[in-house]
Protein backbone atom coordinates (compact mmCIF):
# COMPACT_ATOMS: atom_id res chain seq x y z
CA UNK A 1 0.00 0.00 0.00
CA UNK A 2 1.66 3.04 -1.14
CA UNK A 3 2.12 5.64 1.77
CA UNK A 4 2.48 9.63 2.14
CA UNK A 5 5.75 10.01 3.67
CA UNK A 6 6.98 13.30 5.55
CA UNK A 7 11.28 13.05 6.11
CA UNK A 8 13.25 15.80 7.78
CA UNK A 9 16.74 16.34 7.05
CA UNK A 10 16.14 14.60 3.83
CA UNK A 11 19.26 16.27 2.27
CA UNK A 12 21.52 13.46 2.60
CA UNK A 13 22.31 10.94 4.85
CA UNK A 14 19.94 8.94 6.41
CA UNK A 15 17.28 11.05 5.54
CA UNK A 16 18.34 10.56 1.86
CA UNK A 17 18.59 6.95 1.74
CA UNK A 18 15.15 6.67 3.20
CA UNK A 19 13.83 8.90 0.47
CA UNK A 20 15.09 7.21 -2.26
CA UNK A 21 14.41 3.53 -0.57
CA UNK A 22 10.88 4.70 -0.07
CA UNK A 23 10.19 6.51 -3.43
CA UNK A 24 11.50 3.00 -5.02
CA UNK A 25 9.12 0.86 -2.53
CA UNK A 26 6.50 3.47 -4.02
CA UNK A 27 5.69 5.73 -1.37
CA UNK A 28 4.85 9.15 -2.15
CA UNK A 29 7.57 10.78 -0.18
CA UNK A 30 7.88 14.61 1.43
CA UNK A 31 11.68 15.77 2.02
CA UNK A 32 12.30 18.76 3.98
CA UNK A 33 15.90 20.31 4.68
CA UNK A 34 17.52 23.96 4.40
CA UNK A 35 19.32 22.39 1.59
CA UNK A 36 16.83 22.93 -1.06
CA UNK A 37 19.34 22.47 -3.79
CA UNK A 38 20.05 18.93 -2.55
CA UNK A 39 16.65 18.44 -2.20
CA UNK A 40 15.89 19.19 -5.99
CA UNK A 41 18.49 17.29 -6.57
CA UNK A 42 16.79 14.14 -4.88
CA UNK A 43 13.74 14.43 -6.37
CA UNK A 44 14.87 14.56 -9.63
CA UNK A 45 16.51 11.33 -8.82
CA UNK A 46 13.25 9.94 -7.73
CA UNK A 47 11.16 11.18 -10.41
CA UNK A 48 13.69 9.94 -12.95
CA UNK A 49 13.16 6.22 -11.53
CA UNK A 50 9.41 6.61 -11.80
CA UNK A 51 8.51 7.85 -8.10
CA UNK A 52 6.82 10.72 -6.93
CA UNK A 53 8.52 13.51 -4.33
CA UNK A 54 7.47 16.86 -3.15
CA UNK A 55 10.08 18.91 -1.86
CA UNK A 56 9.94 21.92 1.11
CA UNK A 57 12.86 23.34 2.07
CA UNK A 58 12.58 23.29 6.10
CA UNK A 59 13.71 24.35 9.52
CA UNK A 60 12.88 22.26 12.36
CA UNK A 61 14.02 24.69 14.90
CA UNK A 62 10.75 26.94 13.71
CA UNK A 63 7.81 25.27 14.59
CA UNK A 64 5.35 27.49 12.40
CA UNK A 65 7.51 26.11 9.38
CA UNK A 66 7.66 22.19 10.77
CA UNK A 67 3.64 23.14 10.55
CA UNK A 68 3.37 23.87 7.78
CA UNK A 69 5.21 21.29 5.82
CA UNK A 70 3.31 18.65 7.17
CA UNK A 71 -0.27 20.69 6.63
CA UNK A 72 1.11 21.31 3.18
CA UNK A 73 1.94 17.53 2.32
CA UNK A 74 -2.25 16.57 3.70
CA UNK A 75 -3.29 19.66 1.41
CA UNK A 76 -2.06 18.49 -1.28
CA UNK A 77 -2.13 14.48 -1.22
CA UNK A 78 -5.46 13.94 1.45
CA UNK A 79 -3.33 12.33 4.46
CA UNK A 80 -0.39 11.73 6.27
CA UNK A 81 0.97 8.49 6.73
CA UNK A 82 4.36 8.57 8.37
CA UNK A 83 6.59 11.03 8.98
CA UNK A 84 10.21 9.93 9.52
CA UNK A 85 11.91 13.13 12.32
CA UNK A 86 15.65 12.31 10.91
CA UNK A 87 16.94 15.44 11.32
CA UNK A 88 20.03 15.98 13.57
CA UNK A 89 23.62 17.38 14.63
CA UNK A 90 26.53 16.24 16.16
CA UNK A 91 28.67 18.63 17.34
CA UNK A 92 30.96 16.94 19.90
CA UNK A 93 32.92 18.05 22.45
CA UNK A 94 34.37 17.96 26.09
CA UNK A 95 32.31 19.69 27.99
CA UNK A 96 35.06 22.19 29.79
CA UNK A 97 35.23 23.49 26.23
CA UNK A 98 32.18 25.25 27.05
CA UNK A 99 30.99 25.43 23.71
CA UNK A 100 27.48 26.47 24.30
CA UNK A 101 26.16 27.81 21.24
CA UNK A 102 27.00 24.44 19.65
CA UNK A 103 25.22 22.62 22.93
CA UNK A 104 22.16 25.22 22.14
CA UNK A 105 22.32 23.96 18.17
CA UNK A 106 21.75 20.28 19.27
CA UNK A 107 18.49 21.31 21.72
CA UNK A 108 17.09 23.24 19.24
CA UNK A 109 17.80 20.85 16.20
CA UNK A 110 17.75 17.31 17.99
CA UNK A 111 14.87 17.93 21.02
CA UNK A 112 12.63 20.83 19.59
CA UNK A 113 12.79 19.26 16.33
CA UNK A 114 11.74 16.35 17.13
CA UNK A 115 8.66 17.72 19.51
CA UNK A 116 8.24 20.32 16.63
CA UNK A 117 7.81 17.32 14.29
CA UNK A 118 5.42 15.53 16.60
CA UNK A 119 3.08 18.51 17.42
CA UNK A 120 2.61 18.91 13.49
CA UNK A 121 1.79 15.47 12.38
CA UNK A 122 -0.16 14.19 15.75
CA UNK A 123 -3.39 15.98 14.60
CA UNK A 124 -3.30 14.53 11.49
CA UNK A 125 -3.00 11.38 12.41
CA UNK A 126 -5.10 11.40 15.15
CA UNK A 127 -8.08 13.03 12.79
CA UNK A 128 -7.45 9.94 10.52
CA UNK A 129 -6.83 7.30 13.56
CA UNK A 130 -3.57 6.00 12.06
CA UNK A 131 -0.39 7.41 11.65
CA UNK A 132 3.59 6.25 12.07
CA UNK A 133 5.87 8.08 14.03
CA UNK A 134 9.62 7.30 13.07
CA UNK A 135 12.71 8.61 15.19
CA UNK A 136 16.21 8.68 14.12
CA UNK A 137 17.75 8.67 17.33
CA UNK A 138 21.19 7.30 18.32
CA UNK A 139 23.44 4.57 19.62
CA UNK A 140 24.04 7.51 22.10
CA UNK A 141 20.65 7.45 23.43
CA UNK A 142 21.89 4.56 25.16
CA UNK A 143 25.12 5.06 26.48
CA UNK A 144 27.24 8.05 26.62
CA UNK A 145 31.12 8.64 25.79
CA UNK A 146 33.73 11.39 26.14
CA UNK A 147 32.85 14.67 24.28
CA UNK A 148 29.18 13.25 23.93
CA UNK A 149 27.72 13.94 27.33
CA UNK A 150 25.25 17.32 25.49
CA UNK A 151 24.74 14.56 21.82
CA UNK A 152 23.90 11.80 24.14
CA UNK A 153 21.65 13.37 26.25
CA UNK A 154 19.25 14.81 23.59
CA UNK A 155 19.30 11.68 22.12
CA UNK A 156 18.26 10.06 25.26
CA UNK A 157 15.62 12.72 25.19
CA UNK A 158 14.49 11.66 21.85
CA UNK A 159 14.25 8.18 22.81
CA UNK A 160 12.19 9.16 26.06
CA UNK A 161 10.11 11.53 23.98
CA UNK A 162 9.27 8.61 21.26
CA UNK A 163 8.45 6.15 24.19
CA UNK A 164 6.16 8.12 26.28
CA UNK A 165 4.24 9.06 22.53
CA UNK A 166 4.18 5.65 22.43
CA UNK A 167 2.47 4.84 25.61
CA UNK A 168 0.26 8.07 25.83
CA UNK A 169 -1.22 7.22 21.58
CA UNK A 170 -4.00 5.34 20.85
CA UNK A 171 -3.23 1.61 19.28
CA UNK A 172 -3.82 2.94 16.13
CA UNK A 173 -1.17 5.14 15.50
CA UNK A 174 2.34 3.19 15.84
CA UNK A 175 5.50 4.77 16.90
CA UNK A 176 9.43 3.55 16.01
CA UNK A 177 12.55 4.58 17.22
CA UNK A 178 15.62 3.85 15.51
CA UNK A 179 18.70 3.98 16.95
CA UNK A 180 21.84 4.07 14.30
CA UNK A 181 25.22 2.93 14.90
CA UNK A 182 28.51 4.49 13.27
CA UNK A 183 26.85 5.09 10.02
CA UNK A 184 28.14 6.85 6.40
CA UNK A 185 27.07 10.77 6.49
CA UNK A 186 28.41 14.41 6.87
CA UNK A 187 26.81 14.08 10.94
CA UNK A 188 30.66 14.46 12.05
CA UNK A 189 31.10 17.49 9.57
CA UNK A 190 29.93 19.74 12.28
CA UNK A 191 32.21 19.23 14.60
CA UNK A 192 34.66 21.67 15.78
CA UNK A 193 36.62 20.64 18.70
CA UNK A 194 39.64 19.25 17.80
CA UNK A 195 39.91 16.39 20.41
CA UNK A 196 36.49 15.57 19.19
CA UNK A 197 37.46 15.07 15.70
CA UNK A 198 40.54 13.44 16.64
CA UNK A 199 38.22 10.57 18.52
CA UNK A 200 35.74 10.68 15.64
CA UNK A 201 38.36 9.64 13.12
CA UNK A 202 39.41 6.75 15.12
CA UNK A 203 35.56 6.27 16.34
CA UNK A 204 34.20 5.65 12.62
CA UNK A 205 36.90 3.63 11.09
CA UNK A 206 33.80 0.85 10.64
CA UNK A 207 31.09 2.32 9.18
CA UNK A 208 27.87 1.03 7.37
CA UNK A 209 26.01 2.66 4.50
CA UNK A 210 23.10 4.78 5.57
CA UNK A 211 20.83 2.27 3.41
CA UNK A 212 21.05 -0.19 6.30
CA UNK A 213 19.18 2.26 7.79
CA UNK A 214 16.74 2.93 5.52
CA UNK A 215 16.16 -0.85 4.78
CA UNK A 216 14.67 -0.84 8.36
CA UNK A 217 12.54 2.26 8.30
CA UNK A 218 11.21 0.57 5.19
CA UNK A 219 10.59 -2.46 7.26
CA UNK A 220 9.34 -1.01 10.20
CA UNK A 221 6.48 1.16 8.33
CA UNK A 222 5.70 -2.03 6.14
CA UNK A 223 3.99 -4.04 8.69
CA UNK A 224 0.50 -5.05 9.33
CA UNK A 225 -1.61 -2.54 11.28
CA UNK A 226 -1.62 -4.88 13.99
CA UNK A 227 2.23 -4.58 14.29
CA UNK A 228 4.11 -2.11 16.18
CA UNK A 229 7.96 -2.25 15.87
CA UNK A 230 8.59 -0.04 18.94
CA UNK A 231 12.70 -0.16 18.73
CA UNK A 232 15.87 -1.50 16.22
CA UNK A 233 19.13 -0.85 17.40
CA UNK A 234 21.49 -0.77 14.32
CA UNK A 235 24.95 -0.43 14.31
CA UNK A 236 27.95 -2.09 12.46
CA UNK A 237 29.05 -5.70 13.37
CA UNK A 238 32.09 -4.36 14.69
CA UNK A 239 31.41 -1.37 16.81
CA UNK A 240 30.83 -2.56 20.53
Amino acid sequence: MSKVVLITGASSGIGEATALRLAADGHRVVLGARREDRLASIAKAIEAAGGEADVRRLDVTDRRDVAAFADAAAERHGRIDVIVNNAGVMPLSRLDALLVEEWDRMIDVNVRGLLYGIAAALPHFQRQGEGHFVTVASVGAHEVVPTGAVYCGTKFAAWAITEGLRQELDPGIRVTTLSPGVVESELADSITDPLAQGAMRDFRKDTIPPSSMADAIAYAIGQPADVDVNELVIRPARQR
